[in-house]
């Protein structure tokens, strides 16, 4: 990395499998990265991927101790290439949503007096924290939480429309009121209730960091209508224990997602190298921070394709449905993030390429992408053949919120029916997987999309691609197909960093805005499209095109099908 003389930023993505940090300048150059992978690094805490998982009760959790121990690592690796910490000017960064970490009073004391011959996980653990482990995203085990959230205030819409998304499994307020119910002695031990994001902010903070708006937005608590927390929802919650105390938990919401929120601790100036000068700007969640990867404009899409399937857009419009999740954005007040988020992405698309006959050359998924190439759209050959659809659920999914399954459809003549006969297995599987996880996204954004131009239908004007799942060019050619992009499919080539990146560049705004100018206007302007952005496909095909959406009510219908034969659906 060549040396500069400029300050330089660090972003932070703290996911469920690494804790990556990217360092970049203020031209947004990267100069410095290094990652911690919790398997590889740290598998003596015994997590697979990075969790815990117990099966019988359907949780998925992390150990802090061992998120603790991550920070130290990867500041070491950065400091073994030789990043002058000194002239680190600011720090922002992403923490995977809805998780919570619960402090002690005592966790919150040792982590204002750390000292930095110690490591902070030997200084902060187990005392400080009324949990040793973080419920993660995939956990599944608050359904009977998520029915009590959805019926609070009368019924599911009036849930959406006052906190953004219907009650899920992973929120934050679902979690907290299964602590509460089953583990009342960590509710009862804990004085402060952190996100992800905003505990990673207040470690390097030295004391409690404030919740991030954006990040608030995915806890089922918080009023994006009025900008507060929602009174009816925090007595759920907390239950017998009271709203004021949970109130008290949680704190304040920063609304401002720029600034500073204080100086560096000294643990890390004493111990790195950092300069006193370093600012900490707030923290946000994964998600929103993908979305700061690049100067997004409204009617983009970015479409992650990684472990989950996750599809974001900012829009201007607040237009809230239980069928997807609507946040505050990060940065920019006025606008809002739209999200959808599935469990069934990557690994479902592993399942079915590891029953396709193994590629000759080295590309693992070489053969996967033949067949989804030669495959035509919907496995029709000819106009009269029957259209396959099909669900693909090797975990229990979010939307639809079913069990685990898979379930093969046809359609012919306007008629739906399940069945598997006249499918060619499983070659026609890895058209159809991928066809059905891009069909469940188009379904469910049609409505917040416009014409990008005169004469075309309503799509994403660009969409980009992020994730494992970008370099696949067959999945860049169904995203085309089934969801258009009239400017074309793009993949932003920031190598599995978006997160880290959007932290970074979060810090870069922060810390350099001149009073009132916006992320994008400060962002857009040092942005090199060029050099940051592949063109992967040529996007909206017409006729193409209006095959999907011939389909599309049968997408939907299949779905409400394979819902209806839910066990909590069915009639006793």
């Amino acid at each position: 990395m060549s040396a500069q003389s400029g300050p330089l930023y660090i972003g932070f993505d703290l996911s469920t499998q690494q804790l990556k940090a990217i360092v970049i300048s203020s031209d947004l150059k990267v100069h410095y990265e290094a990652k911690v992978d919790f398997d590889a690094d740290l598998s003596k805490y015994g997590i697979t991927k990075g969790v815990f998982v117990n099966k019988a009760e359907h949780s998925v959790y992390a150990p802090v101790a061992m998120w603790l121990e991550a920070v130290d690592l990867v500041l070491a690796r950065l400091k073994e290439k030789e990043t002058p910490f000194e002239a680190i000017r600011g720090i922002s960064g992403a923490g995977q949503q809805h998780g919570s970490v619960y402090w002690t009073t005592e966790g919150e004391r040792s982590l204002e007096q750390l000292e930095p011959q110690k490591t902070i996980v030997d200084q902060l653990c187990p005392h400080g924290f009324a949990s040793e482990f973080s419920p993660n995203w995939q956990d599944a085990s608050t359904q009977k939480q998520c029915d009590v959230f959805d019926a609070a205030l009368g019924k599911v819409e009036t849930l959406a429309q006052i906190t953004g998304s219907k009650a899920h499994h992973r929120f934050t307020g679902p979690q907290i009121l299964r602590m509460q119910t089953l583990h009342p002695d960590v509710y009862q031990k804990s004085s402060t209730i952190s996100l992800v994001s905003s505990f990673l902010a207040s470690v390097f903070l030295g004391k409690i960091a404030p919740l991030d708006i954006s990040d608030a937005c995915g806890m089922n608590l918080w009023d994006i209508n009025v900008g507060r927390w929602n009174e009816s929802l925090l007595e759920v919650a907390a239950g017998k224990y009271g709203k004021d105390g949970l109130r008290k938990k949680l704190g304040e919401v920063r609304e401002d997602g720029g600034g500073s929120l204080g100086p560096i601790s000294d643990y890390f100036v004493k111990r790195y190298g950092f300069s006193k000068e370093c600012q900490i700007a707030p923290f946000t969640g994964d998600n929103p921070s993908t979305i700061l990867a690049l100067p997004l404009r409204p009617m983009d899409a970015i479409v992650s394709l990684g472990t989950s399937t996750t599809f974001l857009m900012s829009t201007p419009h607040y237009v809230p449905d239980p069928a997807y999740h609507f946040f505050n954005h990060p940065t920019t007040p006025g606008l809002y993030m739209f999200m959808l988020c599935y469990k069934n992405g990557g690994l479902a698309r592993e399942n079915v390429r590891d029953q396709l006959a193994k590629p000759t050359g080295s590309d693992p998924w070489g053969t996967f992408n033949e067949v989804v190439t030669s495959t035509p759209p919907l496995g029709r050959k000819s106009v009269s053949d029957p259209a396959k659809l099909g669900l693909y659920f090797p975990l229990p999914e979010i939307v639809p919120n079913v069990r685990a399954g898979t379930w093969r459809y046809e359609v012919a003549q306007g008629e739906l029916a399940e069945t598997s006969h006249g499918w060619k297995l499983p070659e026609d599987d890895a058209r159809t997987i991928v066809e059905s996880q891009i069909l469940s996204l188009r379904l469910r954004s049609h409505k917040l999309v416009g014409a990008p131009a005169d004469g075309l239908p309503a799509q994403p004007r660009r969409i980009y691609l992020v994730g494992g799942g970008s370099l696949s060019p067959s999945i860049a050619r169904v995203v085309g197909d089934v969801l258009g992009g009239a400017e074309g499919v793009y993949r932003l080539d920031v190598g599995g960093n978006a997160c880290a990146l959007g932290g970074a560049y979060k810090a870069v705004w922060a810390l350099e805005r001149e009073s009132g100018e916006s992320f994008e206007e400060l962002i857009g302007r040092r942005w090199r499209d060029s050099e940051a952005t592949v063109k992967v496909d040529e996007g909206y095909r017409p006729d193409t095109w209006r095959q999907y959406a011939d389909v599309l009510g049968a997408f939907e219908h299949m779905e409400q099908k394979v819902l209806a034969g839910e066990e909590r659906f069915r009639k006793k």
